[in-house]
């Protein structure tokens, strides 16, 4: 159980703390280095606009009765709150440290004997590249369907334990890339050269390449949240959706694969993205427990 605590009339839980604390450090960050960064303004004016649209929907959803609407407005506010949060995390990055490639390069050939970027271009054919971008980009779709399967057969307590566990991972992946800034194999110019079998498919390749080439920047990469959040999808997934976590398994364990298949990422940030998940899901009963302790403290104070 995720107990609400009332503040200012609003039930508060501990995945809207997680979310509204996180969107307050970045905005301080931005706030305290805005002289490091493009357009810290711009950068502030669209978080504080994002975090007065999710405490709205906060409201909003204590006035709705319907299940699916329910679902719908939590969802969507909970994970679009995700996307931005991970946009302010990689404008941030460069704030205290510069690009860590040339290490990550160093280190992963010390560790493997060799690039994995190179050892996986052995096993390209078209067959298995449009695999691996079909569990690569078909990830943004289990977010939210993973979550109805979980609302509508095991209820909204157990969907705001998924989304508590989804926010988790996606901040400590944001923190990640301000910590240890990676620009990524296709950012960097020694990783680039590596990467000499082009990428053919069909479909899903196509849409890959336009995701790499519309919406990725240098950045956003260690952890890489695709494992870290998909870590946690599939657990989660045993634990409220048995079925279905058979049916991911196979998936999961593609994407792990795929992110350094598609040059999204290097090896490192994928293990240690997957590191993360499982951190996330460790730490996640225990954060929970304490914050219901907080909740009834509080109450037990104002009775």
């Amino acid at each position: 159980e995720h107990k609400p605590v009332c503040i200012l009339g609003l039930p508060i839980r501990i995945i809207d703390a997680a979310v509204l604390g996180g969107l307050a450090f970045f905005l301080l960050l931005t706030a305290i280095f805005s002289g490091r960064l493009d357009e810290p303004l711009s950068l502030i004016g669209r978080g504080l606009l994002m975090g007065s649209l999710y405490i709205g929907s906060i409201f909003w959803l204590t006035r709705l009765t319907s299940r699916p609407l329910r679902f719908l407005v939590r969802t969507a506010f909970v994970q679009f709150m995700f996307l931005q949060e991970y946009f302010m995390a990689r404008d941030l990055q460069l704030i205290f440290f510069s690009w860590n490639d040339g290490l990550i390069l160093t280190w992963e050939k010390a560790l493997f004997g060799g690039q994995p970027l190179v050892w996986i271009q052995k096993f390209y054919s078209p067959g298995l590249t449009e695999w691996m971008m079909f569990v690569y980009v078909v990830y943004v779709a289990i977010y939210p369907v993973l979550g109805a399967i979980i609302f509508f057969r095991r209820g909204e307590e157990a969907n705001e334990d998924y989304l508590f566990h989804l926010g988790a991972a996606n901040l400590l992946c944001g923190l990640g890339f301000i910590l240890f800034p990676v620009a990524g194999p296709l950012r960097f110019e020694e990783a680039r050269s590596l990467l000499t079998v082009p990428l053919k498919g069909g479909f899903f390749t196509q849409v890959s390449d336009l995701v790499r080439s519309t919406f990725h920047a240098p950045g956003g990469t260690i952890p890489s949240p695709h494992c870290a959040v998909a870590t946690v999808m599939w657990i989660i997934a045993w634990r409220y959706a048995r079925r279905e976590f058979y049916f991911l398994t196979p998936v999961i364990l593609s994407l792990y694969v795929s992110t350094v298949y598609g040059w999204f990422h290097y090896a490192s940030d994928s293990i240690i993205g997957i590191l993360a998940g499982f951190l996330v899901l460790a730490a996640g009963p225990t954060l929970v427990r304490g914050w219901n302790r907080r909740v009834d403290s509080r109450a037990g104070r104002h009775r």
